[in-house]
């Protein structure tokens, strides 16, 4: 850590995405703002996740000077919401809302390394390769002891502490405590290509075996197939004819058939959230509030929110880590997160079947909504823009 740097008015702890977003608009809005990350500054993401945005969490970056036009990613026109062997699907348009798109895929280091680079032209000061061990809030101010990659500590202080980095110094403050629910399910992540064009589409397939996406990724898609854990790791295993078959047999041949699969990832998902985002002058925001179940792709879009949710509440008050300030913060935020939470929960829970009956009264309700424009419009800005 610079020497001269003991106390900031507002510290953000995680350089993620989120944290990135939350530290350009605060330096856009002229507060002194550090941000720490533990990663060092040119090393290689080895993540091979890839986004779905929504429009709204685009434009929010683009504001911030992180998305260039030039930047390599694919966008989301359509979104097709289907089960498999059963009738009853929705399409959601970009005309629906009136938007030049509905969102859009980028890999996250491509998005990381927009970040860092808006970063640095706007002469946001960050901590590379420096980690957060502990952290106090008091009366007047937060502590943070902060450790660099030789183990050296210091102590630093801030009005405001932003905690964004999804670790679990969060629970380490009073009154915080972390709901965990485990899913008991794996997402299994791959690149496939298919013999015909994506055109653009999102697609959502409720599965007999487990939901999955196909994203549209440059001229292929991204697959994200929720199995469990045994069956992940089995199609991760599984030969390349294997799991194209299955893949096939799943989602049908809307997209012709499916000719090559790329790399698999596998990862447990969880439901991680927070009792409350709020100690004293430390704030939760990200995946430190909250971590979801990837269907429907909102966990990344509702964490970005939070980090315009706070900016736009303390970038002119007088003391960041003003209680009422942090009041209004999580009083606002609370209805968006729980709605999305609690949403993407029901759907597994709801399309968690494969019973005849089931699924005839799950078609009869994605042909409502789709039937229904107002309605789906409504439910298109939802996803869109948060609740």
């Amino acid at each position: 850590m610079q020497a001269n740097i003991l106390h900031s008015d507002i510290v953000i702890v995680g350089g993620g995405p989120v944290g990135a977003l939350a530290a350009l608009r605060l330096k856009q809005a002229g507060r002194d703002v550090l941000l720490i990350e533990a990663r060092a500054k040119d090393a290689p993401l080895r993540d091979a996740r890839a986004l779905a945005l929504s429009w709204y969490s685009r434009e929010q970056l683009a504001a911030a000077g992180a998305w260039p036009d030039s930047l390599p990613a694919t966008d989301i026109d359509t979104v097709h919401v289907s089960q498999q062997a059963a009738w009853g699907r929705t399409v959601i348009s970009r005309d629906d809302l009136a938007l030049p798109h509905l969102g859009a895929v980028v890999d996250y280091p491509v998005l990381a390394a927009s970040l860092g680079d808006a970063l640095q032209q706007q002469g946001v000061a960050v901590c590379w390769q420096h980690k957060v061990t502990a952290v106090q809030s008091l009366a007047r101010y937060a502590s943070l002891t902060v450790e660099d990659a030789a183990g050296q500590r210091r102590q630093l202080t801030a009005r405001l502490v932003v905690l964004a980095e999804g670790g679990a110094l969060a629970e380490t403050l009073p009154g915080i405590r972390r709901h965990v629910h485990d899913y008991q399910q794996s997402a299994l992540l791959a690149e496939v290509t298919a013999s015909l064009p994506h055109e653009h589409i999102a697609y959502e397939r409720f599965a007999d075996d487990g939901p999955f996406a196909l994203l549209p990724h440059g001229k292929g898609m991204m697959l994200v197939w929720t199995r469990t854990p045994a069956e992940a790791q089995r199609l991760h295993d599984a030969d390349e004819a294997t799991v194209l078959a299955e893949l096939q047999q799943a989602f049908g041949e809307r997209l012709g058939s499916f000719r090559a699969i790329g790399a698999r990832t596998v990862f447990p998902l969880l439901l991680r959230q927070l009792n409350r985002v709020v100690s004293g002058r430390v704030v939760m925001i990200g995946n430190a509030a909250q971590t979801m179940h990837p269907v429907a792709a909102q966990g990344f879009n509702l964490g970005l929110r939070d980090a315009v949710g706070l900016t736009e509440l303390v970038a002119a008050a007088a003391d960041p880590g003003d209680a009422a300030v942090l009041r209004r913060y999580a009083a606002q935020r609370r209805m968006d997160s729980h709605a999305v939470v609690g949403f993407t929960h029901g759907l597994i829970r709801l399309f968690d079947g494969a019973h005849p009956l089931v699924k005839t009264l799950r078609g009869a309700g994605m042909n409502m909504l789709d039937s229904l424009p107002p309605l789906r419009k409504r439910f298109a800005g939802h996803l869109v823009f948060g609740v």
